[in-house]
C-alpha cells in the first residue's frame, strides 16, 4: 500500500513542476512579446518621425501615446491585425493592446500599416485603455513612405480627444473604404 501511495505523492510533486515549468516558459514568452512590441513601436516612431519631424514633439509633450502595427488584405471587403501599446508619459508605464480592422468598399491591396494615436487628454487615454475604442471612418488619410498623404491633414485625423496617423510604408492601399476598427487591452501580453 505504500509504494501506491509514494506513487501519488511522487505523481503531484512531478505534475506540480511541469505547471511550475509551463509558467516559467509563459512568462518568459510573455516578456519574449512584449518586447517585440516594444521594439516594433520605436521603429514606427521613427518612421513617422521621418516623415513628419514635428511628430516627435507632440508625442513627448503629450500625456501619452498609443502605437499599432498592423497587418491585412483586403478585396472589396478586408481584414487586418496588430498588436500594440500605449505609453503613458506621465508614469512611464506601458499597457500592451490589440487591434482588428474590418473594412468594405473599392479597394485591393495588402499592407503593413503603423498607426499613431496622441492623446490629448489623461482622461482619453485611460478611457482608450480601459474600455477600447471603436473606430469607424471613411477615406482615412494615409501617409506613403515618404510622408505624402493620399488625404487631408497629411496623414492626421482628429478622434476623440486623440490625434490618429497612419503610415503605410510596405503596402499598395487603393480606394476608398469604410473601415471599422476595434482595439482591446491585449489578455495575453499584460
Amino acid at each position: 500500500m505504500k509504494p501506491i501511495r509514494h506513487l501519488g505523492i511522487v505523481s503531484i510533486a512531478v505534475l506540480a513542476l511541469v505547471v511550475a515549468a509551463c509558467a516559467t516558459t509563459s512568462t518568459e514568452d510573455k516578456g519574449n512579446k512584449q518586447a517585440e512590441v516594444r521594439q516594433a513601436t520605436q521603429k514606427s516612431l521613427a518612421k513617422f518621425y521621418q516623415a513628419d519631424p514635428q511628430l516627435q514633439t507632440a508625442v513627448t509633450s503629450s500625456p501619452g501615446y498609443a502605437v499599432f502595427t498592423t497587418y491585412g488584405v483586403s478585396f472589396i471587403v478586408g481584414g487586418a491585425g496588430g498588436k500594440g501599446l500605449v505609453h503613458n508619459n506621465q508614469t512611464g508605464t506601458d499597457t500592451f493592446m490589440d487591434e482588428a480592422q474590418a473594412s468594405a468598399g473599392a479597394q485591393i491591396g495588402a499592407a503593413e500599416t503603423d498607426t499613431l494615436i496622441i492623446f490629448k487628454t489623461t482622461e482619453a487615454m485611460q478611457k482608450f485603455i480601459d474600455k477600447g475604442w471603436v473606430a469607424g471612418a471613411g477615406a482615412v488619410a494615409q501617409a506613403g513612405a515618404k510622408g505624402e498623404s493620399s488625404g487631408p491633414g497629411q496623414g492626421e485625423n482628429v478622434i476623440a480627444d486623440a490625434k490618429y496617423y497612419t503610415l503605410t510604408p510596405n503596402g499598395l492601399q487603393a480606394g476608398v473604404a469604410v473601415a471599422g476598427t476595434k482595439y482591446w487591452k491585449s489578455a495575453q501580453l499584460n
